[in-house]
């Protein structure tokens, strides 16, 4: 074929070809390495010298032509994708929905509000005496170790909790009393599995005022937990173990059956009150933590944390 006969070949597919596949498909057929045009050009080195320069203008015009006519192609076919037919039936658009993590954070929010607390937030990389030496956590404690903590520089870290902003508030509010949580993403160098996540939500409590004690603490986190679980939800407190906090417990709730940890809690260490700018001679605290995502688990029963992280729609749409 000669690079009339291909242009008219070329010309004659075209205005068959109704999407943009087809249109490269066409591109290939001519344009491509090993297209008709390219044969054209190889076939030219069997030419006469005295005949080569025009048959090789030839080929390019046949070529320039056929990238021109296929880019107004291309163009028409983007316009055409852009109008919208009227005519066409419509259909429901599925509108977005509030994540479930989220949902839940604001509910446990919502309910800390009603008790009278504030909400406080800090940054996520945060200075190692806030997360740490604030907390009375020692240099030495294993939470410190490479192995547990995403280090930014020596001296900063990704918050492994909270509860920094309990020391932060302390130093802005001043004097008590004060009455504030502190939901926010905390950072861990965990596994991501079914259970951990390397990033997951956290919300920390902290009441501070004279005469705050540990049946207070008690009081307030069970109309907490009947309040998230149910009026009729058991609740209990199990002796534990946490720096910033003397003496410390886990409260545990009853719950379809068996009992679950939910949170950490404790009266506030005396050193943290001094840290915070308190004096313990004269004022008391209670402070506590827990998992949004935990509990987000255990509301809606599900058993692997992943599915909070994935985005997908089928899952995020079963929880409304």
């Amino acid at each position: 074929m000669n690079p009339e006969d291909i242009l008219n070949s070329f010309r004659e597919e075209l205005e068959g070809v109704s999407d943009a596949r087809s249109l490269e498909e066409l591109r290939v057929r001519y344009l491509g390495r090993k297209g008709l045009i390219r044969s054209l050009l190889d076939g030219l080195r069997d030419f006469p010298p005295q005949e080569k320069k025009d048959a090789g203008r030839a080929i390019n015009e046949a070529k320039a032509a056929i990238e021109r006519e296929i880019e107004e192609k291309s163009s028409s076919l983007r316009e055409r994708a852009r109008q919208v037919d009227l005519t066409l039936p419509g259909r429901e658009l599925s509108l977005g929905n509030i994540h479930p993590l989220r949902r839940v954070q604001d509910e446990l929010v919502g309910i800390f509000v009603g008790m009278g607390f504030s909400v406080e937030t800090g940054p996520e990389i945060e200075w190692d005496s806030y997360n740490f030496e604030a907390l009375n956590i020692p240099k030495l404690h294993p939470a410190r170790d490479l192995q547990d903590t995403m280090y930014v520089t020596e001296n900063m870290v990704m918050r492994t909790h909270t509860s920094p902003v309990q020391i932060r508030a302390m130093q802005r509010i001043g004097k008590p009393p004060i009455r504030i949580i502190a939901p926010g993403k905390v950072y861990r160098r965990d596994p991501f599995d079914a259970s951990h996540s390397p990033c997951f939500n956290q919300m920390e409590g902290l009441a501070v005022d004279r005469g705050i004690s540990f049946a207070g603490l008690k009081s307030d986190l069970a109309i907490f937990a009947r309040a998230v679980f149910g009026p009729d939800t058991s609740v209990d407190f199990i002796p534990s173990y946490y720096p910033f906090t003397e003496p410390s417990a886990d409260m545990v709730v009853r719950w379809r059956g068996r009992w679950m940890e939910i949170l950490g809690s404790g009266m506030v260490h005396p050193q943290v009150l001094r840290n915070g700018g308190v004096d313990p001679e004269e004022y008391t605290g209670y402070a506590f933590g827990f998992g949004v995502d935990r509990i987000a688990m255990v509301k809606y029963g599900i058993d692997d944390i992943r599915l909070f992280f994935e985005n997908d729609r089928a899952f995020l749409e079963q929880i409304r």
